[in-house]
């Protein structure tokens, strides 16, 4: 029995971070372009057009941040890349809060429609909100993203923005995020409440910014 506990135990802890690779904050504004470009009534642009624009954005939103991180690790500013502790926050999330401004601004310059600009936009606002709050509570960033995401394809939904029917495609986003804050509990890196936090500030941020501002 205590075999088949650990091999349970181990089970839930490889997928808990299989998740949180796959599922990670350097991704989600990246899944969110392409979800963009792939399911709105952007998919009628040229494939390269739309290719171009997801492969610039990965470069700011997800490369370049993880570069960031890598110096930061080799200079000992943090332990390792998870940024486990809140305290070794701050700094990553400054530098990831300036590459969602600059890709806003990038998609702005490529004259992106304005509900997609403001979309980053929103990418930012909630980077910027974690940050403010990581400096008293260790709020879920995972979550946050997923939040997002949720976000984003309700609002391409409600504004007629969406070239297919979306209900499935946000039933599977929700599912994903509930996955996520399990695997964040099972790993112990936040409380239920931090989980519930970060998905509320992504899903307010993004929501905001399309509703307001798009």
């Amino acid at each position: 029995m205590a075999t088949n506990n650990h091999t349970i135990n181990r089970l839930l802890a490889g997928t808990a971070h299989f998740l949180s690779s796959v599922l990670s904050p350097f991704l989600t504004p990246t899944y969110g372009v392409f979800l963009v470009l792939w399911i709105s009534v952007l998919c009628l642009l040229p494939n390269g057009t739309r290719i171009t624009v997801l492969a610039v954005i990965l470069g700011i939103t997800c490369i370049l941040p993880m570069i960031i991180a890598s110096v930061l690790h080799h200079f000992g500013l943090i332990k390792n890349h998870r940024f486990e502790k809140r305290q070794e926050r701050l700094v990553p999330y400054l530098f990831c809060t300036a590459c969602y401004i600059a890709a806003a601004c990038y998609l702005y310059r490529v004259h992106a429609p304005q509900w997609f600009v403001m979309f980053m936009g929103g990418t930012a606002l909630a980077a910027l909100v974690d940050m403010l709050i990581n400096l008293k509570w260790k709020i879920s960033a995972h979550m946050t993203g997923l939040g997002g995401l949720v976000a984003l394809i309700y609002q391409l939904h409600v504004q007629g923005l969406s070239a297919f029917e979306l209900f499935w495609v946000l039933c599977a986003t929700i599912i994903l995020a509930g996955l996520l804050g399990t695997a964040r509990l099972i790993l112990n890196r936040h409380s239920m409440l931090q989980v519930i936090a970060g998905f509320v500030v992504g899903y307010a941020c993004i929501t905001l910014m399309m509703t307001c501002f798009g």
